[in-house]
């Protein structure tokens, strides 16, 4: 079950990068443009919303049935072990808040270009998060 969990973690996270880069580029895009906020542009910023919640619940099952998980505290030495059972998961927890935030800011906003500018800077903020703490070692 463990392998499987770790493969659906690492193959997710292709999908949930993918959306959530088209979600951040859209916004840039339309904020850059002044284009009208349409509910193509909300579906894109949703989906990448979702995405990256899925991809965090299944990063918690495996932490939790990971020997790699937090059992490892003890070995915070080593800078391989210290990635992925510590740093790894709590930044992509505040960038996944950071998402979460951006999500319901562009809900209240008032015009087409507030809504684009909280999904491109807190979204984009999220995913510059995500990518600095992926174990690239384990990925490829």
């Amino acid at each position: 079950m463990y392998h499987f969990i770790q493969k659906f973690h690492s193959g997710w996270a292709y999908i949930a990068l993918l959306l959530l880069v088209v979600a951040v580029v859209n916004s840039f895009i339309g904020m850059s443009s002044q284009k009208e906020f349409t509910a193509k542009d909300r579906k894109i910023a949703l989906f990448g919303l979702i995405a990256t919640h899925i991809q965090l619940l299944v990063g918690l099952i495996l932490y939790f049935v990971s020997p790699l998980g937090s059992e490892s505290f003890g070995l915070m030495k080593d800078a391989a072990l210290r990635l992925t059972s510590l740093e790894h998961p709590l930044t992509n927890i505040v960038a996944i808040v950071l998402i979460t935030i951006g999500w319901s800011k562009h809900k209240k906003a008032e015009n087409s270009v507030s809504k684009f500018k909280s999904i491109a800077i807190l979204y984009g903020l999220g995913l510059l998060l995500i990518l600095s703490r992926i174990p690239w070692n384990l990925w490829f």
